[in-house]
């Protein structure tokens, strides 16, 4: 694998059949990567990653100083979230089909008696994502119309590199499974950024531009998340 040196941060290049360089910063060290186009000069490669230098320092920085979610182990009076708020797990065992009860300060889990974790985290998963998919029809068809654009398509996936991805050609956007813990907000603030892709595809000045228009207080909601406990996430330029 080919590699840029800028001061002490190595850079892996990957070399595609692509138009356009791609950066990105990944957890939990803060690796960089570059997609770049097979034919692109590695001197030009080399200048590019200098003039995104803050830029990487900054997701870096980010990374060295976010908390992070120690692994779930779906047992009793364990922490999870949901659209923000803090609750603790119950597992209740039972001779009946498994469910999910959220209650007040609780996230009642009922399972047969015996199930492994592995199990009891598939359920919940389960219901993250069908929580999710109950809120999204809504949000989307609202801000399909404030924008004047409209998806072919829409889904939840677990991520580990990105909040959401859209594909401007199909018209398809995918949000990550991980947003039904977060507060709505933080929900609404993908919905519109992956909806605004279907406007301009690259995050550009005209990009910022239609983000500070529609949703002013994005900025905000990028922090957020940038502050809430994470898991795998990485970051794209």
């Amino acid at each position: 694998m080919e590699q840029v040196q800028i001061g002490r941060i190595a850079i892996d290049v990957i070399r595609k059949d692509i138009k356009n360089i791609h950066l990105s910063v990944y957890p939990p060290e803060g690796r960089v990567k570059i997609s770049a186009p097979n034919r692109m000069e590695l001197d030009t490669i080399r200048v590019y990653a200098l003039s995104k230098l803050s830029w990487i320092k900054k997701q870096q920085a980010k990374f060295s100083s976010q908390e992070r979610e120690t692994p779930r182990e779906y047992i009793d009076r364990e922490s999870h979230y949901y659209r923000g708020k803090r609750y603790l797990l119950r597992v209740l065992e039972t001779k009946a089909p498994p469910k999910v009860v959220l209650r007040h300060d609780t996230l009642d889990l009922h399972v047969r008696p015996g199930t492994d974790s592995d199990k009891r985290k598939r359920i919940l998963g389960d219901w993250y994502r069908a929580q999710l998919k109950h809120e999204l029809p809504a949000l989307i068809s609202k801000w399909e119309q404030r924008l004047n654009v409209k998806t072919t398509a829409y889904g939840v996936r677990r991520m580990k590199t990105n909040w959401g991805t859209c594909n401007p050609v199909a018209g398809r956007i995918l949000l990550n499974l991980e947003l039904a813990k977060k507060p709505p907000e933080c929900l609404e603030y993908i919905v519109v950024h992956e909806l605004l892709h279907l406007l301009e595809r690259k995050h550009n000045d005209r990009f910022v531009a239609l983000m500070s228009e529609h949703l002013p207080q994005w900025r905000y909601y990028q922090d957020l998340l940038s502050r809430l406990p994470m898991k795998d996430e990485v970051w794209d330029y």
